[in-house]
């Protein structure tokens, strides 16, 4: 570990070892105690004195950063879902800026979550799916990730919930000194709500990780292997089961009938499997596991919205445990020291093509959900539907600027705090790259590009203003052929110079 960082206050410090053998520094513990205290003061001044004025942000200040399991981008009430209740994200979004085109490093968990912790994408690490857990991470890759970044400033670092990472890639490898729970459910929202009633002198990064709707997965699984008489094709334990039985339970005094006329979900504008849908989908991804392949053929309408009304309750549960450790920041009085981002590893297909689960280079699988709120700093109630955002590659970048951490350097991501901010960002990105094992897929304001590696059907080009549903493959119309040619140059020039490997394989050439 290095013995000195420099920060964007050009303060050089010095640590020393503290008692419990992580790193305190100390000149850091009183320049920042000092700016947390000088806020303080502001604060009070500005409501005793009836002047209306807002309360100075900390130079440094505490940091949360929530992130749930397999969240579509539009799952939530501030969104514009009816069918979901999101009341403690929604207060999130009130105070701070939603970015609706955020998308995942890759729509699986792993991957998703290396680029997360270390702001690269995964497939410099070879890693493309779920599978590619054998590790070990290379040292400096987790010497650069996102605890150690903070620890080394000062911060007073902890993780808590769900990690899914290669092997080696551990809380404390990558820098927090605490692992708070396992329990990626409701004790993991009491363990950071005791974390931070903490009293401390340094600001803390908390990451709270948690697992749902991530349970959403058993429902179609349990319908093959129980259709099937197999026994149980994944072991979760009776705390799922009960979990996903009782986001399945009807609303008490309704019947069938009313629940579906007026409660349920409806099946989703895109429910059809497009005419031109690649093999690569439909083959790795449908056919290969059998229970995916038997919910598309099998499942009624009735059943398919009976997995969106589940989904739905899964998520308000998970909001619900959100909501007790926002709780918790409130009646500290911290919600004006700590900025606050949520996101997702990726989201669900949640019935879209007659698809659930993740791992596809569609919407629903690729866009997540990404809120920066800092209240009294961010612009409330903001939504920008206009700068592509990646939610593994920018996060990093984000909280160190708000931090005044330097970045590492080399990073492909940006900080998003201009735009969280309303201030203007200067010329950002034309496009976003999203990875997943099959292929690639990128995002330019209007148009979508997905790759897969191999396949009828590989290349799609589809225009998602008016075209959302991802129905329409432009790319078998020889009238949009500069369109095709133009998004295999873009995507051509992003391998080129990330030294993609893995893609470089399988890219269209020119004149093709």
């Amino acid at each position: 570990m290095p013995a000195t960082i420099q920060t964007s206050s050009d303060a050089r410090f010095v640590p020393v070892p503290s008692r419990r053998g992580s790193t305190t520094l100390t000149l850091t513990t009183r320049r920042l105690a000092a700016s947390l205290c000088l806020a303080a003061v502001v604060a009070a001044d500005a409501s005793d004195g009836g002047t209306g004025l807002a309360a100075a942000p900390p130079r440094h200040p505490n940091i949360l950063y929530l992130v749930v399991d397999q969240l579509q981008a539009d799952m939530l009430s501030c969104a514009g879902e009816h069918f979901v209740r999101t009341p403690a994200i929604d207060s999130l979004a009130a105070d701070g800026v939603r970015f609706e085109l955020a998308y995942c490093a890759n729509p699986v968990c792993l991957p998703s979550r290396v680029a997360m912790m270390t702001g690269v994408l995964p497939s410099h690490f070879a890693i493309r799916s779920n599978d590619d857990n054998g590790g070990p991470m290379p040292r400096a890759a987790l010497a650069r990730s996102l605890g150690w970044l903070f620890e080394r400033a000062g911060y007073a670092t902890a993780y808590g919930g769900k990690t899914h990472w290669p092997r080696g890639m551990t809380p404390r490898a990558i820098g927090f000194e605490e692992y708070l729970t396992t329990d990626e459910r409701d004790g993991l929202a009491k363990a950071c709500a005791r974390f931070i009633r903490e009293k401390r002198e340094r600001p803390f990064l908390l990451v709270a990780s948690f697992i749902n709707p991530h349970d959403i997965c058993y429902l179609a699984i349990d319908a093959y292997t129980q259709a099937e008489h197999l026994p149980p094709a994944f072991p979760h334990s009776a705390v799922e089961r009960a979990t996903l039985a009782a986001a399945l339970r009807l609303p008490a005094g309704v019947s069938r009938a009313e629940f579906f006329a007026r409660l349920c979900p409806p099946l989703p504008a895109n429910y059809a499997i497009p005419a031109f849908e690649p093999e690569c989908v439909t083959r790795r991804y449908t056919e290969a596991r059998p229970f995916r392949e038997y919910v598309r053929r099998h499942w009624s309408d009735q059943e398919w919205r009976l997995h969106r009304w589940a989904y739905c309750q899964l998520t308000e549960q998970v909001d619900a445990e959100i909501g007790l450790v926002l709780q918790a920041l409130r009646a500290g009085g911290l919600e004006r020291d700590t900025l606050i981002v949520f996101s997702s590893d990726h989201g669900d297909m949640n019935g879209a093509h007659r698809l659930e689960h993740k791992s596809v280079l569609y919407d629903e699988a690729a866009r997540v959900p990404f809120i920066v709120s800092y209240k009294g700093v961010t612009r409330p109630g903001l939504v920008d539907r206009t700068h592509l955002v990646s939610a593994g590659l920018d996060l990093i970048p984000t909280l160190c600027d708000y931090a005044g951490i330097a970045a590492p350097p080399g990073l492909q991501g940006r900080s998003v705090r201009p735009l969280a901010e309303g201030r203007a960002a200067g010329a950002w990105r034309g496009e976003v790259i999203v990875e997943s094992q099959d292929g690639r897929m990128l995002r330019t304001g209007r148009y979508k590009y997905n790759l897969y590696d191999s396949g009828a059907h590989r290349e799609q080009v589809l225009d998602l203003f008016r075209d959302p549903g991802e129905m329409v493959n432009l790319a078998e119309d020889p009238k949009y052929r500069y369109l095709v040619i133009d998004c295999r140059e873009r995507l051509r020039r992003w391998v080129q110079a990330t030294h993609d490997t893995l893609a470089d394989t399988y890219l269209v050439k020119a004149g093709n």
